[in-house]
């Protein structure tokens, strides 16, 4: 068998200025979402895995349904590889990427190599593992030996909005049914869990009024502010409440966007303002959501003349520890330190991913993929995104043994 890894190290490092060119093509065409127009990426990708032999079923999001969700494009890819009888490996990555913002030094869809980086919006989340998985694949394949079970790569687009016009699309029209998963995730860590995420609209209403009458009005910033101040106040509270999950800690929450008023002279009339509340594996979410919509009508209630309406935007369940994926778990962190000469830990994260609905649908899933050791490290999401090439090189080969072991 370690001859095997040695072929599959091998392939890698003899493909591997391939792997990098490919992973530039796929940078250089932009899925900034919003606006979400992403069909034309996966277009492109779809050629570019067509070179080398793998046929992309193509899977478009009816062009309403997109519009509705508040996107412009999506479809979809799933490449078939089956080998025999034996249980089905996805693999998974998104496309689909926030707008690369202002700050860069590199242009942010370039695909630029510095000092053994390559800079671009996703190079680290999560366009890196479309390489990764491809080419570890590929790998595979090499040996001309595997006779067991399947692989599918599934590239999806929609995981900025939450996944459910990505996998949880391709699971809704019953195109796929996996035994285990490999998702998107970085090199030095295996994630096995993670949190859940509640997102809410509250809008705050009040009565416009000129500023020089104030009194004849009803400030809806006022009411605004007991409920921040409220909301704040609960999100201190949250610190106490720990998770048994090692890499989560405990339950917070953010306001990330504040709306209102219509002009310096004139009282507010109405105030929106959407938070985020993330939620540990243990917490039941059905009472995290009427626990916050109770202290948003207390607040408000503390406001005479202010009414509120609340609605739920999003609604992502925690990812708890499933015992299934053990096969999966070992494969990964026992490749993973041979490769990288150190040990690779598992743990939870307090993101929220479309693994969620991989295991919503029965699939045993880890998290792993090409990257360093932190979000913050990659500047992932932020000006100069980036992904140190030797990382990539050394997970595609930690991917490729991992498939070994489990369709052997």
């Amino acid at each position: 068998m370690s001859t095997e890894y040695e072929a599959l190290d091998a392939w890698v490092d003899k493909h591997f200025d391939d792997e990098v060119r490919f992973l530039q093509e796929l940078v250089r065409v932009p899925t900034d979402t919003p606006p979400g127009d992403n069909a034309p990426h996966a277009e492109r990708t779809a050629q570019l895995l067509q070179s080398f032999g793998y046929e992309a079923e193509k899977h478009a999001v009816a062009a309403q349904e997109v519009k509705d969700y508040g996107l412009t494009s999506i479809t979809n890819l799933i490449v078939r590889r089956r080998y025999g009888d034996g249980p089905t490996i996805a693999l998974n990555a998104h496309g689909d990427v926030v707008p690369p913002g202002e700050g860069w030094t590199h242009d942010p869809y370039g695909g630029e190599i510095v000092d053994g980086k390559l800079y671009s919006r996703a190079a680290a989340v999560s366009k890196s593992d479309f390489a990764t998985y491809t080419f570890a694949v590929r790998a595979l394949e090499s040996l001309g030996t595997i006779r067991k079970g399947a692989v599918e790569l599934h590239f999806t687009y929609d995981e900025e909005f939450g996944g459910e016009l990505g996998p949880g699309y391709l699971f809704s029209h019953k195109l796929t049914k996996p035994d285990f998963l490999i998702a998107a995730g970085f090199s030095y860590q295996v994630i096995t869990a993670h949190n859940g995420c509640l997102q809410m609209e509250v809008t705050v209403h009040g009565k416009m009024a000129h500023a020089a009458i104030p009194d004849t009005g009803v400030d809806a910033l006022q009411g605004a502010t007991a409920i921040l101040n409220a909301l704040y106040a609960q999100n201190a509270r949250y610190k106490a409440v720990t998770s048994k999950v090692p890499g989560i800690t405990h339950p917070y929450l953010n306001v990330g966007r504040i709306e209102g008023g219509t002009n310096t002279n004139v009282v507010p009339g109405k105030v929106v303002l959407r938070l985020d509340r993330r939620m540990i594996p243990e917490e039941n979410p059905a009472e995290v959501e009427a626990d916050i919509r109770r202290i948003i009508a207390e607040a408000a209630g503390t406001r005479p003349g202010i009414t509120v309406s609340v609605k739920r935007l999003l609604l992502a369940q925690a990812w708890k520890p499933d015992a299934r994926n053990a096969p999966l778990v070992h494969a990964l962190t026992r490749h993973g330190e041979a490769v990288f000469g150190e040990p690779i830990p598992t743990s939870g994260t307090p993101l929220y991913t479309d693994v969620r609905l991989y295991a919503a649908a029965g699939v045993a899933a880890a998290i792993y993929g090409a990257g360093p050791r932190t979000v913050l490290e990659s500047n992932a999401k932020r000006a100069d995104e980036h992904l140190v090439l030797e990382d990539l090189r050394r997970a595609t080969k930690v991917v490729a043994r991992t498939l070994l072991d489990l369709l052997r």
